[in-house]
């Protein structure tokens, strides 16, 4: 009897020490907002709309332009096949562009600090490729945070669910193609022109990288979606992020170096 109970301490750490296996709970899927596009089809019909207040060749038609083209591609991808789970593509493609196109509609009072300067009437004289970049900027380092976490709540997913993340990095490959494609397009009209412009922002543009804004933003999505639900976290963390992305967002619209500062005409 002494012997069985001088065990039983032992027996019990034993068993304390086992492992418990994480099982994964079943989420109840989010209400879908009333407003959201409900086909990527829809997002892009309303991007072209778009073209005709903002026109491709500067300004947020610059980016509105690269935007259509990249949401395009993305939905051929998915439709190919290139995406382990092309539902949770599809769903985070219409809850990102939503983000971007409530901004389209903000008064220039109520618009999110990260968009700003995008919007700014005053950014007239950079090239259309700081443009794009500034809208990319905004909509990566700020809004796929948001968009990310939304959609694992719609689709009752978490960013830990497998396949997720892994399909959040395969869009990184399309993004890089596009993104060279459309900045060969903006500087092919006048090559030398663009190269003598761009040497004066050069580290300004080059300081900038698709990859390393996504890799932010997956980091900052897991990050909301821990504290989501902590209001008093949730508010400051989000405000901090909008401002810090439109500080970024000012220095790529920095403008470049007149080519002829001394010619009066």
């Amino acid at each position: 009897m002494t012997d069985t109970v001088r065990l039983m301490p032992a027996m019990r750490r034993r068993v304390t020490a086992v492992p418990v296996p994480r099982i994964p709970l079943l989420r109840r899927r989010a209400r879908v907002p009333a407003g959201q596009c409900s086909t990527v089809a829809e997002v892009v019909e309303r991007l072209r709309a778009l073209e005709q207040r903002y026109p491709p060749g500067g300004g947020v038609g610059a980016f509105n332009a690269m935007y259509c083209r990249v949401t395009e591609e993305i939905d051929a991808r998915v439709a190919a096949g290139y995406f382990a789970n092309g539902a949770f593509i599809t769903r985070l493609d219409i809850v990102f562009a939503q983000l971007y196109l409530e901004q389209v509609e903000e008064s220039t009072d109520e618009m999110c600090p990260a968009w700003a300067p995008l919007f700014d009437e005053d950014a007239t004289d950079c090239l259309p490729l700081q443009f794009a970049l500034a809208g990319m900027n905004a909509h990566i380092a700020h809004d796929l945070p948001i968009a990310v976490v939304r959609t694992c709540r719609q689709m009752g997913l978490t960013p830990e669910t497998r396949g997720v993340e892994e399909d959040y990095d395969a869009v990184n490959q399309v993004l890089a193609e596009v993104h060279e494609e459309v900045r060969q397009s903006l500087l092919d009209d006048d090559a030398l022109t663009w190269d003598r412009r761009l040497a004066g922002v050069t580290n300004v543009i080059g300081s900038w990288s698709i990859a390393r804004a996504r890799d932010a933003a997956w980091l900052n999505a897991n990050l909301l979606w821990d504290i989501d639900k902590i209001s008093y976290l949730r508010g400051p963390f989000l405000a901090a992020l909008a401002h810090t992305v439109g500080l970024t967002g000012r220095l790529l619209l920095t403008p470049p170096p007149d080519l002829n500062p001394f010619d009066d005409d």
